[in-house]
C-alpha cells in the first residue's frame, strides 16, 4: 500500500481554505499503481453476489468502471444534475463544504441488483450515504462500499454503518 500512498498528492486549501485535497491524479497516471488500486478495491468482493458497480461522479467513474470491467458486471454512473439524458431519480445531501445533488437513470438498477458502490474518497460520508439511498430508491441492494482513500478523522464510515466498507488507504 505504500506504493499507492506515494501516489496520492496533498493540495492545500482546495477547494477552499483549510481543506487538504487528496489528489489521485498521480495514481491514475501510473498504470502499475492504477492496476494495484483496482485489484485491491475489488479483491474482497470476488465470488460475492455483485451484479453492478455504481460510481460517484466524477472520480468514482475512474475506479468504478474499471472494477465493473474486472468483475464482468455493468457500470452505473451516479451523476450531478442535468448530466443524464433520460428520466432520473435524485437525492440532495450536505457536504463538508456545501451541498450537492446526485441523479441516476430510473431504469439503471432493479430489485434484483446487488451493487458495489465505488468512489475515490470517503470523508464525512454524506456523498456515499446519499449514493446508497439513491441506489436503494431503485429497489437495489447495496452490497458494499469501497474507496481508495478514507479520511478516518472525519468519521464518514459511521454514516455507512449498515454497509460493509472497504478502504485501501487511511489518513
Amino acid at each position: 500500500m505504500h506504493r499507492l500512498k506515494d501516489k496520492i498528492r496533498d493540495i492545500s486549501d482546495f477547494p477552499k481554505p483549510g481543506i487538504i485535497f487528496k489528489d489521485i491524479s498521480p495514481l491514475v497516471k501510473d498504470p502499475a499503481a492504477l492496476k494495484i488500486a483496482v485489484h485491491q478495491l475489488l479483491y474482497p468482493f470476488l465470488g460475492k453476489k455483485i451484479t453492478a458497480v455504481a460510481g460517484i461522479e466524477a472520480r468514482g467513474f475512474i475506479f468504478g468502471s474499471l472494477v465493473a470491467w474486472e468483475l464482468g458486471v455493468g457500470f452505473v454512473p451516479l451523476r450531478k444534475p442535468g448530466k443524464l439524458p433520460y428520466d432520473v431519480k435524485s437525492v440532495s445531501y450536505n457536504l463538508e463544504y456545501g451541498s450537492a445533488t446526485l441523479e441516476v437513470h430510473v431504469d439503471a438498477l432493479t430489485e434484483n441488483d446487488h451493487v458495489l458502490l465505488i468512489d475515490d474518497l470517503l470523508a464525512t460520508g454524506g456523498t456515499a450515504k446519499a449514493s446508497c439511498d439513491l441506489v436503494e430508491s431503485l429497489g437495489a441492494k447495496v452490497a458494499a462500499c469501497a474507496f481508495v482513500v478514507e479520511l478516518d478523522s472525519l468519521k464518514g464510515r459511521e454514516k455507512l454503518k449498515n454497509y460493509p466498507v472497504h478502504s485501501l488507504l487511511h489518513y
